[in-house]
């Protein structure tokens, strides 16, 4: 089958924010002020599991300004409906956006202003499980047995054991998890409420659904016509996979659009980190161990990842992460090199795939796995930010921006040895090749042996030009990128 996905996907550079810590509005709409409630963690407080610091949609709007001048083009929220947590991955209602972020109306305010500003909207989809307080599991526990709902979870036995925490719970819960319990998706009604929480969202004006732990709905037909019914609503709309390894099976064409690309984040991190990571929270979450990679092998990997294991169509609608919500945050796992993590944003931005900068990252926070790769953004101490790595964060996404060449070019490895690695891009005539040197001795790079092309170096204005036989010397410890101008 030929393989189709959003256009507009491979021009995207998105931004994810977790609405509890990103911006706090004072303002509701024209009308007034957002009520919150009144116990709330102060902002920029050390992040806690339980505890909210009062983050809203509104607030998002407010920096839209922000994150258009950084070059963001689309935006992917973590949870936003009504929640008895902090994450919002414990649904209480599907249909209504949490108060305390500003209900309907705040998300409705910013996609308005968002799409005014030609940017993306994607919001989580936590399909798999809801919470205790949804309300046709709420209805098991309040009515057991007689309740009209029985079929909407696996249960065990009566009545519901939801709360007895010395006690596993008597129903299938994500992880075993009781505040958490898993749907039961071979019910009808229950694809059908999934299905049309989808699409209701969709006719609201978002451009799209991130899928939380979709392979534990173990149930290809679900998602085949959850891709149906969505496509029905916008043809455009991107649907990408929390999939952690490879995805081949939901990424044929009548699944997903895309994966979280953790493959391409452990490559990276291999390479650019390497021996010098921190690997004291990856072994207990997504990541595992994360093996250190020479040049050769991270180009090896980078092969595989962009040319073997999917189709072209679906490796340039990658969501290429360098971290999330669920991971600790970049900076703390490179111990604060911060070359590293420059050099890792510049491969971020050059490789097929939509690139997703995880809040704040970009200004040099940190903090290690959940919750304290959560915190609030600095808003009002610009003091702490790292405005070298953001200004340069800046360059490498509008250099992305300015060249189709990176956006949508095909991948190959033109060299590799222990220390570097150099890569081509094409795409209709236009070439790009960019290279990295992460030893402690300068490089000298080579144009191979047939090279007719005259590419002008994009990062320093004063730097040699990739010719034919010509000889271009990598500094340790650097990157380059080698672009010519036809468009």
């Amino acid at each position: 089958m030929s393989i189709t996905t959003p256009d507009w996907v491979k021009d995207a550079v998105f931004y994810q924010i977790f609405p509890d810590r990103f911006a706090k509005s004072g303002r509701f709409g024209q009308n007034g002020y957002l009520p919150k409630p009144s116990n709330l963690q102060p902002w920029g407080s050390t992040p806690t599991f339980h505890g909210f610091q009062g983050g809203d949609l509104l607030g998002v709007t407010e920096k839209l300004p922000y994150l258009q001048d950084l070059g963001i083009n689309a935006i992917y929220l973590n949870p936003v409906f009504a929640s008895a947590s902090n994450h919002r991955y414990h649904t209480h209602d599907y249909y209504h956006v949490d108060p305390i972020l500003g209900g309907n109306e705040a998300l409705t305010q910013l996609l308005d202003e968002a799409h005014k500003r030609n940017i993306r909207v994607i919001l989580d989809g936590v399909f798999n499980h809801a919470s205790r307080g949804f309300f046709q599991f709420n209805h098991l526990m309040e009515c057991g047995q007689e309740s009209p709902y029985t079929d909407w979870f696996n249960v065990h036995g009566w009545p519901v054991n939801a709360f007895r925490e010395d006690q596993s719970p008597n129903f299938d819960a994500w992880w075993g998890i009781p505040s958490l319990p898993k749907f039961n998706t071979n019910t009808p009604a229950v694809r059908e409420f999934l299905w049309r929480v989808a699409t209701h969202w969709l006719k609201q004006g978002i451009d799209g659904w991130r899928l939380d732990v979709p392979n534990e709905i173990d149930d290809d037909d679900f998602w085949r016509e959850f891709r149906r019914r969505c496509k029905s609503v916008n043809s455009d709309a991107y649907i990408v996979g929390e999939l952690w390894g490879e995805a081949n099976r939901w990424l044929q064409g009548d699944q997903f659009d895309g994966q979280m690309n953790y493959l391409f984040t452990r490559a990276a991190l291999g390479y650019f980190s390497g021996h010098n990571m921190d690997q004291t929270d990856t072994v207990r979450m997504g990541y595992g161990y994360i093996q250190p990679l020479n040049a050769t092998q991270f180009a090896t990997e980078l092969d595989r990842v962009f040319n073997k294991l999917y189709d072209p169509e679906i490796v340039l609608s990658q969501m290429n992460m360098l971290g999330s919500h669920d991971t600790p945050r970049t900076l703390t796992i490179a111990r604060h090199d911060k070359t590293a993590l420059r050099l890792m944003y510049l491969c971020q931005m050059t490789v097929p795939g939509a690139p997703n900068i995880y809040y704040g990252d970009e200004i040099g926070m940190s903090g290690a796995h959940d919750p304290y790769c959560r915190g609030a953004f600095p808003w009002h101490d610009e003091g702490s930010w790292d405005t070298t790595l953001l200004e340069d964060i800046k360059q490498f996404i509008q250099l992305r921006h300015d060249f189709p060449v990176l956006r949508r070019g095909n991948f190959s490895i033109m060299y590799a040895n222990e220390c570097v690695v150099v890569y081509q891009r094409k795409y209709r005539g236009q070439t790009a090749v960019i290279a990295f040197n992460l030893g402690e001795q300068e490089e000298l790079i080579i144009a191979p042996p047939g090279f007719a092309l005259h590419l002008e170096e994009k990062l320093n204005p004063n730097g040699q030009p990739f010719t034919a036989n010509s000889t271009m010397t990598l500094p340790p410890r650097n990157g380059r990128v080698w672009i010519d101008d036809l468009q």
